[in-house]
């Protein structure tokens, strides 16, 4: 009975072992699931899905392009008429964000970067495809004001509570902000509330990453943003780009108050896979959530007027 239970037990020990490892590997397992290159579609900056249709905006195109489940081209809608297939630098528009609004509209907004061509907002319905054209001059000299020095709106994402912009730093301003506003901000853009916070303590200027996109979790409150290093001092030129990180933030609805966000979790994309290497990841969106996993998709503007997704899954915790 005694040399039983003795025989037993080990076995229970390493089988509940093994049902641990297995339990907290699949909560942290990193999986780069497919590359799609998108050779003819320029500097992919923003990525969002609405109704199983995935909707891609690149800050120098003509266009929106509108994609599957599947990941191939079934649509575009037509944006500006430059005959280049990309907008020259000194007058391009610049969008670099973009969400989903509350009723379904797609939201477009600028980067601020330059006065007045950046600027600018799109809304968008995706069904009648009618396009609303706003100017965000009033909010974004209203963010100046507020303790950002250099402007360069990157990401945005909705929430419960409101609106989440990212403001992305560069080596020669080694700051990233993240803004919390309300949904309709444009319509009261003098008095509509603004929140600004720090995000991230790295301010060394030699190896600072930028937040260059925003995807948010409704399910979870959980915030994921898109980084990447780049060889610029300013947040007009482009440079050698560098490496690229996801962080993760959770329960951010309750941080929108406070003076700095830092990540949960950051997850090294080159190091995960070497097919990171060499991509400037610009934007992320969730595809799908279970209980311990994000299916994503992520968008690499490599400038050199193509584009790359990501088919990516990585554990919440």
């Amino acid at each position: 009975m005694y040399l039983s239970s003795y025989v037993v037990h080990p076995f229970l020990r390493a089988f509940c072992l093994i049902c641990c490892f297995f339990f907290l590997s699949c909560r942290n397992i990193q999986i780069l699931q497919e590359v799609k290159p998108l050779p003819h579609y320029p500097s992919a900056s923003g990525i969002e899905i609405l109704n199983n249709r995935i909707y891609i905006i690149g800050d120098d195109a003509n266009n929106l392009l509108v994609l599957d489940s599947n990941l191939n081209a079934i649509d575009s809608i037509s944006l500006y008429s430059f005959p280049e297939k990309r907008i020259p630098k000194a007058v391009k528009p610049d969008l670099e964000a973009i969400a989903v609004l509350p009723g379904g509209k797609l939201f477009l907004a600028g980067s601020g970067s330059l006065t007045p061509c950046r600027n600018t907002a799109l809304i968008i319905d995706p069904v009648t495809r009618q396009i609303d054209s706003i100017r965000l001059d009033t909010f974004y000299q209203r963010l100046t004001s507020n303790s950002i020095e250099e402007l360069n709106i990157e990401g945005m994402t909705v929430i419960s509570a409101g609106i989440i912009l990212s403001c992305r730093g560069s080596k020669g301003y080694p700051v990233n902000h993240l803004i919390f506003t309300r949904h309709n901000f444009w319509l009261n853009q003098s008095k509509t509330e603004i929140n600004v916070t720090v995000t991230g303590a790295n301010t060394d200027s030699t190896s600072f990453s930028g937040i260059s996109g925003l995807g948010y979790s409704q399910e979870s409150d959980i915030l994921i943003m898109t980084l990447s290093t780049e060889d610029t001092r300013n947040r007009f030129d482009d440079g050698t780009i560098g490496k690229s990180y996801l962080w993760i933030v959770k329960n951010i609805s309750s941080k929108r108050m406070h003076k700095t966000i830092l990540p949960d979790k950051i997850i090294d994309l080159d190091a995960m896979d070497s097919r990171f290497k060499g991509q400037k990841i610009e934007s992320v969106c969730i595809m799908k959530e279970t209980k311990k996993q994000f299916h994503l998709l992520l968008a690499a503007d490599n400038d050199n007027g193509s584009s790359t997704l990501f088919r990516l899954t990585v554990g919440k915790e």
